[in-house]
């Protein structure tokens, strides 16, 4: 398991637990929680599936000025206000259905990859910013590290999509003198900390890294110096349609969502037979929040969610398309509406989609299961011993042994 020796960030609730509430309360010797060893989920779909990965939530306890992070409120929307049915106000159409939270939360995570993993996804594409202390960057990277750091625990892979748009920031704020300085520092910083991970995804036995554009690095040569210090190079995909940008240096393109499903179905019959390595995908919709929350974005289109026939849409036009790669989009930009996450609105339903897709073999429905597990951690984030029940829980699940997993918060009232 990978350790980075990074602050948790994780909020105390100031709420006084009784000293057990189990049913095994006088219990003085609770449950071997040693690890136990993932299993794959069994499935019938040999597709790569991947799901895009948002680290950058942050909650008034777990930021550094104590404030909401802007993707909770962009320009006018305050969490701290509670409505009747106890939703915090948030700059979103759609509520999370564990509610707003901090992306560097190990509940949260936890949370998180184990539904993934139940509903028959591979791994996680995870939104990356760089190293450099700017703006909320540098806590973007921390909250990534700590999805990292479970992700051998449950048995996903991953991979980083670089985002190059920010590197012109990084040199006006004197961090770095050139843009192609900055880009090299955040990549030996991904080959020294990521690239040889035993869960990262490898792709033509080189580490898979995908770019969102090319924004800032524009050019083959810009490329090529940027990756002049890799060994291997990596497998190296830019956004549908950009891959000319980077000209050798990339291996092919990922599909992205735009305007209508028509942008996907012209991605899958003209860029996927020319392309090397191909990342098609799927979401459920898009419902920006953008104008709604105050910003200067506006976008200007939407995709309605069709009660999710709009992911059913995509999810067969993938299997048609027969790609060997999907990335799912997206699992919880809620500011944009692609969210795949459980929602108020959706409940498990897409995970559910996602699981017939993916033609996951074990029976019955867990998900509900995963989420008591969230519950009790934070309900008994201070009970030492009905924690150790969870975490024994918590390898349960991860070693595909489900019933024995719930039986085990059963105990705990």
């Amino acid at each position: 398991m990978k350790k980075y020796l990074l602050p948790l960030c994780i909020s105390i609730l100031s709420v006084t637990l009784a000293s057990s509430c189990s049913k095994d309360d006088s219990n003085s010797n609770p449950p071997d929680s040693e690890p136990l060893a993932p299993v794959a989920v069994a499935k019938t779909n040999d597709t790569k599936i991947y799901m895009h990965y948002m680290p950058w939530f942050e909650t008034n306890e777990s930021s550094p000025n104590n404030q909401w992070g802007y993707h909770w409120t962009m320009a006018n929307k305050n969490p701290n206000t509670v409505d009747a049915n106890g939703r915090r106000e948030i700059a979103s159409h759609y509520y999370p259905l564990i509610g707003p939270y901090h992306s560097g939360d190990k509940e949260v995570i936890e949370n998180h990859l184990l539904l993934m993993k139940y509903a028959g996804i591979d791994g996680i594409l995870i939104d990356w910013y760089g190293t450099y202390n700017l703006n909320d960057y540098r806590i973007l990277k921390e909250n990534a590290e700590q999805l990292i750091d479970m992700l051998d625990e449950v048995g996903l892979e991953y991979a980083i999509v670089y985002e190059d748009r920010f590197l012109n920031d990084i040199v006006n704020a004197g961090l770095a003198p050139t843009v192609t300085g900055a880009a090299k520092t955040d990549m030996n910083y991904m080959q020294t900390h990521y690239f040889g991970d035993a869960n990262y995804i490898k792709i033509n036995n080189r580490p898979l890294l995908l770019n969102f554009g090319p924004i800032t690095l524009t050019t083959p040569a810009a490329w090529t110096s940027t990756f002049s210090g890799l060994n291997p190079k990596p497998t190296f995909l830019t956004l549908w349609n950009e891959s000319g940008e980077a000209g050798t240096n990339a291996s092919g393109e990922f599909a992205w969502v735009y305007q209508n499903n028509n942008s996907l179905s012209s991605f899958y019959a003209s860029n996927l037979p020319n392309l090397g390595v191909a990342f098609g995908s799927a979401y459920p919709g898009f419902n920006d929040f953008y104008e709604e929350g105050g910003t200067s974005t506006t976008i200007g289109w939407t995709i309605n969610h069709n009660n999710g026939a709009t992911l059913d849409e995509t999810l067969s036009m993938a299997q048609n398309a027969g790609v060997d790669y999907l990335q799912l989009i997206t699992w919880n930009d809620f500011g944009e509406g692609t969210m795949i996450e459980p929602t108020v609105e959706f409940g498990y339903s897409y995970i559910e989609k996602i699981k017939t897709f993916a033609g996951v073999q074990y029976s019955g429905n867990y998900f509900s299961a995963i989420s008591r597990l969230h519950t009790l951690r934070k309900t008994y984030r201070n009970n030492a011993a009905i924690q150790r029940k969870l975490d024994l829980a918590f390898n349960y699940f991860v070693s595909m042994q489900p019933d024995k997993a719930a039986a085990v918060l059963n105990e705990i009232q």
